[in-house]
């Protein structure tokens, strides 16, 4: 099984404003969740707006290097490994999207406003379309709104 891969370009909304609500989603179609991120900075930032992101409601998650990760229903990680067997898959801070399969999607998230993650990703886009991947691209409107462009 492959695994669809969405592009997220984040104009309007910052990463912290958007992962959330992604995440909820995920959950509420029964998937469990793999955070892959670029950094140790990003893995402690990403983990506490995720038990505060709202004053009703938090985000149950583990980090892959705490105990118990294999029950995590959203987990943390720097690493490859699917660790609590994941049906999404996303990709922070340009962070390696390793194997797919496995995996019923993929969400890339990169800030529309950084020229360099901007290229990274039209980059990555392009390897992966060249392998026949199935991908949706996703940009924000001036309104905030979700259009797929691709």
């Amino acid at each position: 099984m492959t695994a669809e891969i969405w592009f997220y370009h984040l104009e309007r909304s910052s990463l912290e404003q958007v992962l959330p609500g992604l995440l909820e989603k995920a959950r509420e179609r029964g998937w469990k969740a793999l955070v892959r991120v670029g950094s140790p900075d990003r893995l402690d930032a990403v983990d506490r707006d995720l038990w505060t992101w709202r004053d009703d409601a938090f985000l149950a998650h583990g980090r892959a290097d705490r105990p118990h990760a294999e029950r995590q229903p959203i987990l943390l990680s720097q690493s490859g490994e699917n660790l609590n067997g994941a049906q999404a898959l996303f990709i922070l801070d340009g962070a390696e999207l390793g194997r797919t399969e496995g995996y019923e999607r993929c969400f890339i998230l990169f800030d529309g406003r950084d020229d360099l993650a901007v290229q990274a990703e039209r980059d990555r886009w392009k390897a992966l379309k060249g392998q026949g991947a199935a991908l949706a691209y996703w940009k924000q409107s001036p309104e905030g709104a979700w259009q797929k462009a691709a």
